[in-house]
């Protein structure tokens, strides 16, 4: 009985992925097989620690065997690279301090530099004062990394990035980085990175909802960061996620422009591509807020 069970679940499985419509064997099966030696887990051995201490360009799908495919970069894994130990140290902080919160929590914030912003979790001394008024409540882990792309939150996520962890809700904010490379990449892999991460939060997270953040505008119009930011957001809204009813968009684009389209400056630091402190961060987290609430009320309680 049990054999014949367990082939009709791994035969709709199958049917699923063939139609697009598999939120979890996304996270387990990506398009392209990286030669790297340890895929998942933590602590890392010897050979994969040689391995992705190599600069990230020489670790792109493709230059094993000298084929350039950059429509793979945002959909497969790949650690970060930047000051030599740096982002994979950073990276080890934030599983120890996960690992020293394992169990359930409100709230798991999942992104780069725009999200870690909303204040370290290793020194809640530099809380952001907008998530402080607006979810002080919530038991919240923030695990992003300044300049992280798509392909290096999926490989946190693979090594022991968010293990042990049961969050009730996800926000997942990424892609700005991504914004670098899609003369190459295109914005269509970008916004299928963006659901391959979402297939991975959901399968390790099957009782969470999850938030997607568009991409925050950055630049001016005309700037070709500006523009594909535009269209990978459009990207997204076209892959119908919310099909999925645990999964939920949040776009706030109209509310950080102006009409004529220039970036509303109030809401940005002088680089035009983070949020300031007071109004960004208010802004966002007046945006953010009523999702929020509504995804969590009438749930038990507030975990403490």
């Amino acid at each position: 009985m049990f054999q014949v069970l367990r082939a009709f679940i791994l035969t709709n499985i199958f049917l699923l992925a063939l139609s697009g419509n598999s939120w979890f064997s996304l996270a387990l099966e990506y398009p392209y097989k990286n030669p790297e030696p340890q895929k998942t887990g933590w602590p890392l051995g010897d050979d994969e620690l040689k391995y992705v201490l190599r600069p990230e360009h020489e670790r792109r799908p493709g230059s094993a065997e000298k084929k350039h495919i950059p429509e793979m970069w945002p959909v497969v894994p790949s650690a970060g690279h930047w000051g030599n130990r740096a982002w994979l140290d950073t990276h080890a902080r934030l599983v120890g301090h996960v690992k020293e919160n394992k169990g359930p929590c409100d709230i798991l914030l999942v992104g780069d530099s725009i999200t870690q912003q909303w204040g370290s979790v290793l020194d809640k001394k530099n809380l952001n004062d907008a998530w402080e008024k607006h979810f002080q409540k919530y038991k919240t882990i923030n695990i992003g990394i300044g300049g992280d792309k798509i392909q290096n939150v999926l490989w946190r996520l693979d090594h022991h990035g968010v293990d042990g962890l049961d969050p009730r809700l996800v926000v997942l904010l990424i892609g700005n980085n991504n914004m670098f490379f899609t003369p190459e990449t295109g914005v269509k892999a970008v916004a299928n990175g963006v659901k391959v991460c979402v297939a991975n939060l959901q399968e390790k997270f099957p009782r969470a909802d999850v938030i997607v953040v568009k991409i925050f505008p950055a630049h001016a119009p005309g700037n070709a960061f500006y523009e594909d930011i535009l269209k990978t957001n459009m990207a997204i809204e076209n892959l119908n996620l919310t099909s999925n009813p645990k999964v939920h968009l949040l776009d706030i684009t109209k509310d950080l422009l102006n009409t004529d389209g220039t970036l509303k400056m109030s809401f940005f630091t002088p680089d035009k591509i983070h949020l300031s402190q007071q109004d960004g961060y208010g802004l966002y987290a007046d945006k953010l807020k009523p999702l929020v609430e509504k995804i969590l009320a009438g749930r038990t309680g507030v975990v403490k």
